[in-house]
């Protein structure tokens, strides 16, 4: 069976957005800073069409991050556009323009039923209202045998990893400290289950994997 993979970037105060998320900040006040060592990576750079970049530590985390995914999950606020039902007048299509970087089906976990969203380059949303088990269901089996990511937000890996469902998280510790906003490991058991299996360690951010004990 395939893996349910979280990635997720996290401040030394254990916090994975800032505080005061808006439209105009989705990641909140200073969210931006836990992402800083990526946008300089060319392995990253790539997939999201932009030229440039560099090779550094942090290069093979990313790119084994995104090796072998077939499907990615993710929360409604990570899809972005605020709670409640969807605008029918101006619906949201996410924030990543046109051609998303993910090219593979998206499942966005939600409580208001919306038609998928199809976009370019091979990139559909699939707004799932029943529950992050059915949610898996559907990305595993669109995965076609590759693995699933969980692509955040804290909720939405929250209620993963609570469940037991999660079979790798590959943590990026960023070294700044937030004061406030969402938390990711609030329920000190999320970890419960998983060990650590490799750590790498860069002067912009330190890279701890965790994978369920066999």
């Amino acid at each position: 069976m395939s893996k349910l993979r979280l990635r997720i970037s996290m401040s030394l105060d254990g916090y994975v957005a800032g505080p005061n998320q808006s439209l105009k900040e989705p990641l909140g006040t200073g969210g931006e800073r836990l992402h800083e060592w990526v946008f300089q990576l060319e392995a990253w750079r790539r997939p999201h069409g932009m030229e440039g970049g560099v090779a550094n530590e942090s290069t093979p985390v990313m790119e084994e991050e995104l090796a072998n995914i077939g499907a990615t999950i993710m929360g409604r606020n990570m899809f972005g556009s605020g709670p409640g039902p969807w605008s029918e007048t101006d619906p949201w299509n996410g924030w990543w323009g046109d051609t998303p970087p993910f090219r593979h089906p998206v499942f966005v976990l939600t409580h208001h039923a919306r038609d998928p969203l199809v976009l370019e380059g091979g990139t559909t949303f699939t707004f799932v209202t029943d529950g992050i088990e059915s949610a898996l269901d559907q990305a595993r089996r669109a995965a076609g045998g590759k693995d699933v990511a969980l692509a955040g937000g804290a909720h939405a890996a929250q209620q993963y990893l609570k469940a037991g469902l999660v079979d790798e998280v590959q943590l990026h510790l960023a070294p700044t400290l937030l004061g406030g906003g969402e938390r990711l490991f609030d329920d000190a058991n999320a970890l419960q289950g998983l060990a650590m299996v490799k750590t790498v360690a860069t002067p912009d951010v330190v890279h701890l994997k965790f994978a369920k004990k066999k």
